[in-house]
């Protein structure tokens, strides 16, 4: 039975050996995967992402696209900030954040990022636009009610992730740039015991809400997996066996079908 933790770590592994980490890189998904991990909330999760990180890292030429990863640098400050976290959590934090920042010699650009056509293993945020919302949901009081919200959420066409600070009632979420921000106010008005406002920074830097108008918009919704996640497709002995990727253990084995396992979890459980 695989979990989050089981995912990462077998990906640390991978990432661990020196000729595996320019593969998972260039993969389509692995780096926007890795992000949504560092802000689960399992410790032991934490810490294998930033370890398999530090891994990737170790190849200079990863270093530009991993710090260029839409979230990649803020969700590391975050971790670096957290309160609570282990010391080692938070070291290793800073020392991926160091290298990435480091100036770095400029690499040519390849075709091969944009020409590679394989199912991708986490969401690919770095092939669109991506914004990120914070809301205040009132209402927003107890585990279950955020069960609701997560749900409502995760049934709104173009959300990518989302994450939870329930002490101040808030929900940051990160959608696509063409999603409208009223849409998950209906959203979030459907369950009949939330409602959602906006929260922005003013001009003189102090947070203020505003109300969003959720009864007018139409709410697309995805019915049976977000539309950013590729549908699954039956592959041939022969695909299976051209994967880039190798694992580290089992090596009769391809990768590709621990990879596809990997999505299959990810498509059931990718919110935590």
């Amino acid at each position: 039975m695989m979990d989050a933790l089981s995912v990462v770590s077998q990906l640390r592994d991978l990432a661990s050996e020196p000729q595996n980490r320019e593969a998972i890189v260039q993969d389509q998904g692995c780096l926007p995967g890795l992000v949504l991990f560092l802000d689960h909330q399992d410790p032991e999760v934490l810490f294998a992402t930033l370890q398999t990180l530090r891994y990737l890292a170790e190849l200079p030429p990863n270093i530009p696209t991993m710090k260029n990863e839409l979230g990649m640098m803020v969700s590391l400050q975050n971790l670096m900030e957290r309160l609570g976290l282990s010391f080692d959590i938070t070291a290793l934090a800073k020392e991926v954040y160091g290298i990435l920042n480091a100036p770095t010699n400029p690499v040519p650009c390849t075709p091969q990022r944009e020409t590679r056509k394989k199912p991708q293993f986490f969401i690919n945020s770095s092939s669109k636009k991506a914004k990120s919302v914070t809301l205040h949901i009132q209402g927003l009081d107890s585990t279950d009610q955020r069960s609701l919200c997560e749900e409502a959420l995760l049934k709104v066409k173009g959300v990518i992730s989302f994450t939870f600070q329930m002490a101040s009632k808030r929900c940051t979420i990160r959608i696509r740039s063409d999603l409208p921000t009223e849409s998950l106010a209906s959203a979030i008005a459907a369950t009949k015991v939330l409602s959602a406002q906006q929260v922005v920074k003013n001009e003189a830097g102090e947070e203020v809400l505003i109300p969003l108008k959720s009864s007018a918009v139409e709410v697309q919704q995805n019915t049976v997996l977000p539309d950013y996640l590729p549908e699954e497709e039956e592959e041939s002995p022969e695909r299976e066996a051209d994967r880039a990727v190798s694992r580290t253990t089992a090596k009769d084995d391809s990768s590709g079908s621990w990879l596809n396992s990997a999505a299959s979890f990810l498509t059931k459980t990718f919110y935590w």
